[in-house]
């Protein structure tokens, strides 16, 4: 079992940036697959970036070239830098962990935390 908790949401103006946390227990992440979704009012949850266990990410267009995920495997933790903050990017952010591809790749991971909000003012 992986335990996954978010933190570092918050309100934030148009164009600042936030830095969110993945803090894992349970298990260690080096041989886990770790995202990030967020999900807006009124909409289905959306893949927004994952960190690949081999050490490569992978972006949704919509956040590419503002966004970055890294990992600190010693500390077990996911970061999620947000730059350039947009109002099209407030939601509740989810950290997801699996040891397969597919599975987080398709918004299907085995493991969920349980979100922090991010709202971005106009």
């Amino acid at each position: 079992q992986v335990q996954l908790v978010e933190s570092g949401g918050g309100l934030v103006q148009a164009g600042g940036s936030l830095r969110l946390s993945c803090a894992a227990s349970g298990r260690t992440i080096n041989t886990f697959h770790m995202g990030w979704f967020r999900q807006a009012p009124g909409k289905e949850r959306t893949f927004v970036a994952i960190s690949w266990s081999g050490g490569t990410a992978v972006y949704a267009d919509s956040v590419k070239g503002r966004f970055t995920i890294s990992r600190d495997n010693a500390k077990n933790t996911v970061y999620l830098q947000m730059n350039s903050l947009k109002a099209e990017d407030t939601a509740v952010y989810y950290c997801a962990a699996d040891q397969s591809s597919l599975p987080i790749a398709s918004g299907r991971a085995d493991y969920w935390g349980q979100g922090t909000q991010v709202t971005v003012s106009s």
